[in-house]
Parts: C-alpha cells; sequence; structure tokens
C-alpha cells in the first residue's frame, strides 16, 4: 500500500507492506499512548523523519531507540532519544557518532551501554565521564550481553558511585535470547 501523505510504503512486522494512515489506525486499535521506533538503526530508514513528527503531532508519547552512528539532530525535539553507545566488545566502538551524546537532553534522554565485560564497563565510565552524562542524560542504563556472568558487572556497577541503572534485557529472559518480535 501506498501512503498518500508521503508516498511512501513501509514494512510492518511479518513484511506485510503498510501505509502511515493503516499503520496509524493499527496503533489507534492498541489503544496506547507510547510509540518506541526501534529495530536495527531507525534513523537509517528514509522517512522515519516525518513518521516521528506525525506521530509526536498525533500525539503519542515517542521513544526513539537508536544504535548511535546515525545523527540525531533531525529528530523531533519532541521524541526521546535512547541512545546507544558501542563498547570495544561489540566490534562496533568505531561506529559510534560522538556529536549525538552533546545533543542529549538532560531531563528526556537516555544513554544506554550494551557491556560484556569489566574492559567495556570500564569503557562506558570513560564515555560518562568525557562527555559529562551524568548531568546531560536523564539515565544511563548499563545493560550486561544476555549470557554472560552478571555478577561481577553488577558489583562494579553498585560501586561505581555514578548514577546509572544496571539494565536487564528482560525479554531475552522471558522469552528467549533468540526470539524477535517482543
Amino acid at each position: 500500500m501506498r501512503c498518500v501523505w508521503c508516498d511512501s510504503e513501509y514494512t510492518f512486522t511479518g513484511g506485510e507492506r503498510i501505509s502511515f494512515e493503516d499503520l496509524f489506525s493499527k496503533l489507534e486499535a492498541f489503544d496506547c499512548p507510547l510509540v518506541e521506533v526501534t529495530g536495527g538503526e531507525p534513523l537509517a530508514q528514509k522517512n522515519v523523519f516525518p513518521f516521528i513528527v506525525e506521530l509526536c503531532d498525533r500525539g503519542y508519547e515517542v521513544l526513539i531507540e537508536t544504535g548511535g552512528y546515525v545523527s540525531t539532530e533531525g529528530v523531533d525535539a519532541r521524541a526521546k532519544i535512547i541512545l546507544d553507545v558501542k563498547c570495544p566488545a561489540s566490534g562496533e566502538a568505531e561506529r559510534n557518532y560522538w556529536p549525538n551524546l552533546e545533543r542529549l537532553r538532560p531531563n528526556i534522554d537516555e544513554v544506554k551501554f550494551v557491556v560484556a565485560d569489566i574492559n567495556d564497563f570500564d569503557f562506558a565510565k570513560e564515555i560518562i565521564s568525557r562527555y559529562e552524562l551524568e548531568n546531560r542524560a536523564n539515565e544511563i542504563l548499563i545493560s550486561p550481553v544476555f549470557g554472560n556472568d552478571m555478577r561481577d558487572l553488577a558489583e562494579a556497577v553498585s560501586q561505581s558511585g555514578l548514577r546509572m541503572r544496571f539494565n536487564l534485557q528482560m525479554h531475552k529472559f522471558i522469552w528467549g535470547a533468540n526470539t524477535r518480535g517482543v
């Protein structure tokens, strides 16, 4: 289906093609005022920016969970950013787009570090300090890689003295690490 509003097509979960208007009809049927735009890198999608604007215009609370390597500059200011900073063990740390950290808003946005080990946690602490994230982000989330022993990391977080939360990927505990669409 083609969206008259922006002359674009959208893929809904499961590969079904859907227009903006059909998508909004589905969203309205959920009767939920919160929409999170995520999956891969949503900001790399050609028409995500007008989609975010339309969500905000329609009164939704909008969360954008971004991988952190595409600029957040064009995101509607009404949307909340959840910015993922790639740590060294991910093999993607060089992809981080550092100016995104300077745009974080202290009462709105969150920054998330997915950490595999203590070295990643040390990297996270360095970035938190360098970019003054305790003052720049509403929340700092430390998310351990699923399946790793979390005890040492949990202890390090609790002993750090930094304003951060230990953030488990609950969906993986509930539905399993490889389940999609939950």
